[in-house]
């Protein structure tokens, strides 16, 4: 029998097939992801600069965009710097959701949430939103705005941490201030890194703040399971 050379091995034909019915991105796609390249650009250019040598004009090259494409989704550095904070806030958010719902007991809620808090309020972003908030040279609409984004971000954190320590057996209003008052503590604590960073100092204060809580618990709520 006469070979067929035109015939296709079916692996062959297969290939062929799935490459030309792969799903084209639509518009909305391709759009949302040149945003979120430019986004974690400007977001690590702040990180390693820090916001006094943050230059927009950097973040394109970055991003490994045209400066069209960039300024056509962020015509000014500060829809650029706000729509960054809240991209940052928001992945911070989702990340400290997902250590609440994940924790496993016996561990110790407290540390648990002050860990995350640490994470949040010490890094260079947190300071990069202070500075610009408390600059003088910034407009007050864009102030409002990164202090809407940071209440928008922490609030669903806060309830989530609530929710956790609650689930251990703390009343649910006395979890909501514990939790309050653990995020202000770490809170206060980055700020003064401004002019004294210790970091071991930080560590045994965090320590004591801990102990401070279990033995309220111990005393007032016996059957709490902070720890």
């Amino acid at each position: 029998m006469a070979s067929r050379p035109d015939r296709v091995p079916a692996p062959q034909r297969t290939a062929r097939r799935s490459l030309g019915t792969a799903r084209r991105r639509t518009q909305a796609e391709r759009t949302e992801e040149t945003r979120t390249r430019i986004l974690k650009a400007a977001s690590e250019l702040i990180r390693r600069r820090g916001y006094a040598r943050f230059r927009t004009a950097d973040v394109a090259a970055e991003a490994g965009l045209s400066r069209g494409a960039q300024l056509h989704h962020f015509p000014t550095k500060d829809s650029l710097v706000v729509a960054t904070l809240e991209y940052v806030f928001e992945q911070a958010q989702i990340q400290s959701r997902r250590r609440a719902a994940a924790v496993n007991r016996p561990r110790d809620l407290i540390e648990a949430v002050i860990e995350d808090a640490r994470e949040f309020f010490f890094s260079e972003h947190f300071m990069v939103a202070i500075d610009i908030v408390l600059s003088t040279s910034t407009d007050q609409a864009v102030r409002k705005q990164i202090l809407d984004i940071s209440r928008k971000a922490r609030r669903p954190v806060e309830t989530a941490w609530t929710e956790a320590l609650a689930a251990s057996g703390v009343p649910a209003s006395l979890a909501a201030d514990i939790v309050a008052l653990t995020l202000s503590v770490v809170r206060g604590m980055a700020l003064r890194t401004l002019w004294d960073n210790d970091p071991k100092w930080f560590d045994e204060l965090f320590a004591v703040w801990r102990r401070m809580i279990k033995i309220f618990l111990e005393h007032q709520h016996p059957k709490a399971r902070t720890r």
